[in-house]
């Protein structure tokens, strides 16, 4: 399956690491960008064909939670996982609570990456 990634964090560095780990894995065909919740909420917008997101908690203007709070009061978008990248342990259960769907820590190793895309696709 040809997936279709959402890259959200602020970080420039951390959206190339990210993306270039993202290359290597066959099942993933794109990546697209964003540097933070609400850009991230109008990329979704433009492209209903995006299939996974990765999704950085400490973030400018929407920072992750809120983007959670806003993208998952629309019904529409139930059925898109959103993998919530952090270096924050202890904000686990307030990313789950507010519909994130798995959790990676941060530095995020490829391994462990591909095994949570492969869950959730």
């Amino acid at each position: 399956m040809a997936l279709k990634v959402l890259i959200v964090d602020d970080d420039f560095i951390n959206r190339k690491l990210l993306k270039t780990l993202l290359k290597k894995n066959p099942g993933v065909s794109e990546t697209i960008e964003a540097e933070n919740g609400s850009d991230a909420l109008d990329k979704l917008k433009k492209d209903a064909e995006i299939n996974i997101i990765l999704l950085d908690i400490m973030m400018p203007v929407v920072d992750g939670v809120e983007f959670l709070k806003i993208f998952r009061a629309d019904m529409k978008n139930a059925h898109i996982p959103v993998i919530v990248l952090s270096t924050d342990d202890t904000r686990k259960t307030e990313v789950y609570e507010n519909g994130a769907n798995d959790f990676l820590r941060k530095p995020v190793k490829e391994n462990d990456l591909n095994a949570k895309i492969e869950q959730w696709s």
